[in-house]
């Protein structure tokens, strides 16, 4: 008996020293004070528009959104989500399913589903479904990303009336000088890539998404918005376009991203956002 008791006691000794070791994530302000979860969930639910800018193959981050938007509704009693992962011409199958009208086959085997569909961005499809949550299709259509990529956006110019129902209203203002729009047009001239081409798809990106946020959100009621963290690190990208719109929306972002030691926000990281979650770099990835 004795020794058993001391086996169980090295056991749990040996597994809370393990855990606190190798915590998942830490959560910190922006200038690197250490955070909870409860913190975030606070500032959001008073918030009117909540931007969690996700690194696409983080488990980690999928997991605290499902959860951030299971507690936001349950303080708020209504909640709209804002997805990056579905293109606005795909918005009318996305109500079918949401509504009951098709089923998961056919939904699943229709809209440009994303290739960690089934394991990240499932759980929040199916908790909108749930609760009868809206979910919002706020990427621009790939081909007309692809066609600005290789031709600029006046390439734009020739689409037909009904292809521009799922775009940004043309034109719109590009600001260059955004520090997250210099790094895209440096580091494509360091690639051989036309710099303004790549900034310009970048930027159809990010003002297409803030269109559709600001056309389909309810006041009263807290808008999620998933997307990658560079689409709106450092309040630019999608939160600039909203914030020319709308100066006087409260609007709170989140960052994840990653650090081999995530017990301390590093330096370069401070300011990435109103809350930033760091995650160890050896995190098992999902695709």
């Amino acid at each position: 008996m004795r020794l058993l008791f001391l086996s169980l006691l090295f056991f749990f000794s040996f597994s809370t020293y393990s855990f606190a070791e190798l915590p998942a994530y830490k959560i910190f302000d922006a200038d690197g004070n250490e955070l909870q979860f409860s913190d975030i969930l606070n500032r959001a639910s008073e918030a009117d528009i909540i931007f969690f800018g996700e690194l696409h193959n983080d488990p980690i981050a999928h997991w605290l959104q499902v959860s951030l938007a299971e507690k936001l509704f349950a303080q708020n009693g209504a909640l709209s989500i804002g997805m990056e992962m579905f293109e606005t011409d795909n918005q009318l199958i996305l109500n079918e399913y949401l509504a009951g009208a098709i089923n998961t086959n056919s939904f699943e085997r229709e809209p440009k589903l994303w290739n960690n569909y089934q394991t990240d961005i499932k759980p929040m499809i199916q908790l909108a479904k749930n609760h009868s949550l809206p979910v919002i299709a706020t990427n621009v259509p790939r081909r007309y990303a692809n066609m600005v990529y290789h031709n600029g956006l006046d390439a734009l110019e020739d689409l037909h009336t009904d292809a521009l129902r799922y775009i940004v209203p043309l034109p719109f203002e590009i600001d260059e000088t955004l520090e997250t729009y210099a790094n895209i047009a440096a580091a494509a001239q360091r690639h051989g890539s036309n710099q303004f081409y790549l900034l310009e798809s970048q930027a159809l990106k990010d003002a297409t998404m803030a269109h559709f946020i600001l056309k389909n959100r309810i006041d009263g009621a807290p808008f999620l918005h998933l997307n990658g963290s560079y689409h709106s690190m450092k309040r630019e990208g999608v939160v600039w376009y909203i914030s020319q719109k709308d100066a006087a929306l409260d609007i709170v972002t989140i960052h994840l991203t990653l650090q081999e030691d995530v017990k301390e926000l590093r330096d370069e990281n401070h300011g990435l956002a109103d809350f930033i979650i760091t995650v160890p770099s050896n995190m098992t990835r999902t695709h």
